[in-house]
Formats: C-alpha cells, structure tokens, sequence
C-alpha cells in the first residue's frame, strides 16, 4: 500500500486527481483497478486473519450491491468525517 500523497503516484496508476478525490483506489501490479468499495474488498483479501473472508464476499452480488451502496454514501459525506 501506498498513499496518494507520494509524488507522481497518481499519474503513473493511470489515475487522475479527481478519481482520487472521489473514492480510495487498488492497483495490482498488472495494472488492474478497483475503485470504492471493491478496492477496500481487494485490500481486505491481501490481509491476514479473518480478513481475507470478509473481502471476498464483495463477490456475492447483494453484499455488493449493499457495499457499493453504502461506500458511495460515506464518500460523498468524507469532508464531515
């Protein structure tokens, strides 16, 4: 992992400012994206412990659609947190 914040990051995922700005982002070394919630499922897969579990039930269709639901509304209330 890395932060956004590492100077030319951003440009050199293929990101731009804005995408960043709006969600968190995964980058596999191949180059493939995953933006909100599935970039957070992405992450949890690569952790230890029980993680790796809780990630990839974003492959279930209605835990995405309730993950992708409710990340987009914190995103959007980011500033308040």
């Amino acid at each position: 992992m890395r932060p956004s914040q590492e100077a030319g990051l951003i440009e050199r995922l293929g990101l731009t400012r804005s995408e960043v700005a709006r969600a968190s982002w995964a980058v596999e070394v191949g180059g493939a994206r995953f933006e909100g919630a599935a970039g957070i499922s992405r992450v949890l897969r690569e952790l230890g412990g029980g993680w790796p579990a809780v990630g990839w039930l974003y492959r279930v269709p209605p835990v995405r659609w309730v993950e992708d639901r409710y990340y987009a509304r914190v995103a959007r209330r980011r500033s308040w947190w």
